[in-house]
């Protein structure tokens, strides 16, 4: 992997990162399973991009994206508690209806932001290449908001957030309103995946219709690989495994892709995920078992 191909991996993985954070807000600490996510990557990046177009500022553009983002998960959230609609299938409705709502919002299939300003415009002046000024830019916009996310949900809102998901019953017997923190829970999900969408848009100078699909998966990858490897119950230590898991796995693919010995093609991308997801999913139970083992083991020679 050549360095220019390694520092676009990385902004990537950055920029999932914030996938990854959304993802394990609603899988994690709401225990809300959130399919949206593919449909509010999109909606951000269209947004954003539409309103980039039309003249509109790009940091003001940004922050439409997210709201629009935000609104999607409230539309979720409104599905399944006010028509008890199962939380899949009500996510599994916007995003159906968010593939429209995109392409209305762009009025094409995709839409280019080549020459138009962008969020990275004002530090494009300062000497820096872009290969290294976008992994930059994205990197700290990333880490200012995962440690705001850990202070969030260290907070006493973000602790009854936290309740809501461990057990519902227990938090409303406390007097903590349940439907609110999933609305809370929902729309700050997917306002951070439209966040991502509306930064992939202006560092990639395009926003498609299509490039939402199967970002579900590469957040679920990014959150379960970051449990794995960087296991601690301190929430800036969980967020922050969000992000490294997202850039491994980006890095891993990026990898098998550039590895000619693995005679991998970019076709192959599908087979690549759905190979690299199932490893991080199995990886935990064989550690799991492991230790079990061991653990008898020892158990059995004490007993000796």
């Amino acid at each position: 992997m050549s360095l220019f191909s390694f520092m676009g991996t990385l902004e990537i993985g950055l920029i999932f990162g914030l996938v990854a954070m959304g993802v394990y807000l609603t899988f994690r600490v709401l225990d809300f399973p959130d399919l949206t996510v593919d449909g509010s990557f999109t909606l951000g990046a269209a947004v954003t991009a539409a309103l980039i177009v039309s003249g509109i500022n790009p940091y003001l553009s940004t922050l439409a994206g997210c709201f629009a983002g935000a609104a999607a998960g409230v539309v979720t959230a409104w599905l399944n508690l006010r028509f008890n609609i199962l939380h899949l299938l009500a996510s599994i409705l916007t995003m159906t209806a968010l593939y429209t709502i995109n392409l209305r919002v762009m009025g094409k299939p995709n839409l280019a932001l080549i020459t138009d300003p962008t969020v990275l415009t004002p530090f494009e002046g300062l000497g820096l290449a872009n290969m290294y000024m976008k992994p930059l830019f994205v990197g700290v916009c990333v880490i200012t908001v995962g440690i705001l996310l850990a202070l969030f949900l260290k907070t006493q809102y973000g602790l009854a957030m936290r309740a809501v998901g461990a057990n519902k019953r227990m938090a409303q017997a406390n007097g903590i309103v349940v439907k609110e923190k999933v609305y809370a829970g929902l729309a700050l999900s997917n306002g951070l995946v439209a966040l991502a969408g509306a930064l992939f848009a202006q560092t990639n100078g395009f926003a498609d219709s299509t490039m939402g699909i199967g970002t579900i998966v590469v957040g679920l990858a990014a959150v379960i690989v970051g449990e794995t490897l960087l296991s601690s119950r301190k929430m800036l230590i969980i967020i922050f495994s969000c992000i490294v898991g997202s850039i491994l796995y980006r890095l891993a693919i990026g990898f098998a892709l550039n590895a000619d010995f693995l005679g991998f093609n970019a076709s192959d991308l599908n087979l690549i995920t759905a190979l690299l997801v199932g490893l991080a999913l199995v990886l935990p139970q064989l550690r799991k078992e492991w230790k079990a083992k061991q653990a008898a083991i020892k158990a059995n020679g004490g007993d000796a």
